[in-house]
């Protein structure tokens, strides 16, 4: 991840910034005589000051103070990057190699802000594992992580890297379409669907079956993140009873809805 466009540079050492114009009369190829103190440093002007002016003491503090800044330049290089590790680790999920709820939300206010200024469609996509229960107390909660980890990787596989992939509770994932209308998003999800299907895991020698249920839902003028989610999973919920219903003849088939 980068910081601002931030790209780190290697550090330039002091020493070298420091080396002096050739004198007036010597050749710009002319090698300078090294001083018995540093060969590093060349006769000649010393930041502004002439070489005959410097002391062996003031030539040694200025060295000492190169190297000095010379070390802080590496650190702060190095705490850079410990800062752009930190904020990887903030955003993603603890167990899962997708984003934790706090960045998909905030992925998806952006997003949203986008679709809204520009007019480019993108859709939102919330998945619930099917019978993740049913494999927390049939083979321990272990299992269910690994059923779980299983979902993210596929869904994190099967998208783009415009694409956002988040976990946004205990069974629940959510996939931002970046530039996907409606019926795109539809047809993604369903691929989505499909190839977690055809994903089982192996649980301590248990083949398991994975099903996930899905809402779609496209951003819309005035939309917030909140009630994004919130209308997504209405109709991941809807459809889950509809897929039940259609399993249960004897049960009666609720009102579709226009997703």
């Amino acid at each position: 991840m980068k910081i601002g466009g931030y790209t780190s540079q290697p550090a330039i050492r002091a020493v070298d910034r420091a080396r002096p114009a050739p004198r007036a009369g010597r050749r710009a190829d002319e090698a300078a005589p090294a001083t018995g103190a540093d060969s590093a440093v060349e006769v000649g002007d010393f930041f502004g000051v002439p070489d005959t002016e410097l002391t062996p003491k003031v030539r040694e503090a200025l060295m000492g103070l190169m190297d000095e800044v010379d070390s802080l330049r590496r650190e702060l290089q190095a705490a850079k990057g410990k800062i752009t590790d930190l904020e990887e680790l903030a955003d993603k999920d603890p167990l899962m190699p997708v984003a934790n709820r706090r960045a998909f939300v905030r992925e998806m206010s952006r997003m949203m802000s986008y679709t809204e200024r520009y007019g480019v469609p993108s859709s939102l996509v919330f998945f619930d594992v099917n019978g993740l229960k049913q494999i927390n107390d049939t083979m321990g909660h272990a299992a269910g992580d690994k059923a779980l980890l299983a979902v993210a990787s596929t869904l994190g596989e099967q998208v783009r890297d415009t694409d956002i992939v988040g976990r946004i509770g205990g069974d629940e994932f959510g996939v931002i379409l970046a530039q996907a209308d409606e019926d795109v998003a539809r047809v993604k999800a369903q691929q989505l669907v499909d190839a977690v299907k055809a994903r089982p895991v192996d649980i301590d020698g248990t083949i398991v079956h994975i099903d996930v249920a899905h809402g779609v839902f496209p951003f819309g003028k005035g939309d917030t993140a909140s009630s994004a989610l919130a209308e997504a999973d209405r109709r991941m919920y809807r459809r889950k009873q509809e897929m039940k219903a259609a399993d249960d003849p004897g049960t009666a088939r609720p009102r579709a809805v226009n997703e």
